[in-house]
């Protein structure tokens, strides 16, 4: 059977009962597809006959392998960080069209894909803009990564963590999906309970279009001014604030990294509503918001540790503000501050530099 048979909601998240028995199924996967190909059989009825959650896994290893060989091809490390917006909803979108080929109740699963549709689009299109999916674009920060570490080990760095790991969490992240489809068969129609998470996932996405877009007209006042040395017209932004160089308005003034937080959020929440659909305080589709938010630790301490290098008043700003915690009382820049270089300044020198180099 391709769904084990479970008695009660709460075996729906029981890891002996509906994730262990089919693990045999992963070894067996590839040799299944190499035999459905070359005779002719149906992959249709392969993936109908395999357990979803396998299958999903499964794709993750192989997108694995392709990070992998792309990235040592191209030595560009942003291979995952293109389909990051992307492959969370393409998961849960495997688990509700798995559902529906099989004629399983899935009124629910189509209700978490609505909402994490929404937010792939949101999250592409803010990608898209900062210029993520032109050739050769990479993540700044791998960059400063390879300096610091040997060429071995930034291969094992990248055969373990940035290609396999990276690619296997983002189906973790849509795990929780796996044990809502299962508590479907209790409880086929869509529940208010469904709609408040729903609506609270809904929330969490408005509010991370609304930090970004912040940051979004932050920096292109920012590039303007170091441009021109003025400030532009109507951006909304003082002449101090630009100096600053990083933006402390709006839901930067109660949260150092408001579109982290919210990220953080949305798929725990995800795992939260697996636990109320199978009426379990926990369960192992945990690992997937954990993996997250152990990898947004990393990313915020390197991230933060560049700002405090470049802006002398960022550290007074991790002072006030908390990083994903929000703060109940908004940034205040300090009376004196250290020495400010302006941003329009800072500029002139790095093109003086540019020059004599």
């Amino acid at each position: 059977m391709a769904l084990p048979s479970v008695k009660t909601l709460e075996d729906c998240a029981n890891y002996s009962q509906v994730v262990k028995p089919y693990l045999p199924q992963l070894y067996e996967l590839p040799w299944k597809v190499v035999d459905a190909v070359s005779n002719r059989e149906s992959l249709l009825e392969l993936y109908k006959n395999t357990n979803p959650l396998v299958s999903g896994l499964g794709f993750s290893i192989f997108l694995g392998a392709i990070f992998l060989v792309a990235s040592e091809i191209n030595r560009n490390y942003s291979q995952v960080d293109r389909m990051w917006s992307l492959l969370p909803t393409i998961y849960i979108a495997h688990f509700a069209a798995w559902s529906h080929l099989n004629h399983l109740p899935s009124q629910r699963l189509d209700l978490v894909l609505l909402w994490s549709a929404i937010w792939s689009a949101r999250l592409t299109f803010n990608y898209w803009r900062k210029g993520g999916y032109e050739v050769g674009s990479e993540d700044y920060r791998w960059e400063i990564i390879r300096r610091k570490v040997p060429p071995p080990l930034f291969f094992i760095f990248n055969v373990t963590f940035i290609s396999f790991i990276q690619s296997i969490i983002l189906f973790l992240l849509a795990a929780p999906t796996y044990i809502i489809l299962l508590s479907s068969n209790f409880e086929k129609d869509v529940t208010a309970a469904d709609l408040c998470f729903t609506a609270v996932q809904l929330s969490l996405v408005l509010s991370e279009w609304f930090s970004d877009q912040q940051q979004w007209d932050y920096q292109n006042a920012k590039r303007q001014y170091q441009k021109t040395a003025k400030v532009p017209r109507g951006c909304g932004f003082t002449q101090a604030e630009l100096d600053r160089g990083f933006i402390t308005s709006g839901l930067w003034a109660y949260c150092r990294h408001p579109n982290f937080a919210a990220e953080q959020t949305i798929w725990f929440v995800l795992y939260q509503w697996s636990c109320f659909a199978s009426k379990t305080l926990y369960n192992w589709a945990f690992l997937g918001p954990l993996f997250l938010i152990m990898i947004f630790q990393g990313s915020t301490w390197l991230t933060e540790l560049i700002s405090s290098g470049k802006y002398p008043e960022y550290k007074f700003y991790q002072k006030q503000v908390g990083a994903h915690v929000p703060s109940l009382t908004p940034y205040r820049a300090p009376s004196a501050t250290p020495k400010v270089i302006r941003t329009s300044d800072l500029a002139k020198r790095q093109k003086t530099e540019q020059k004599v180099e």
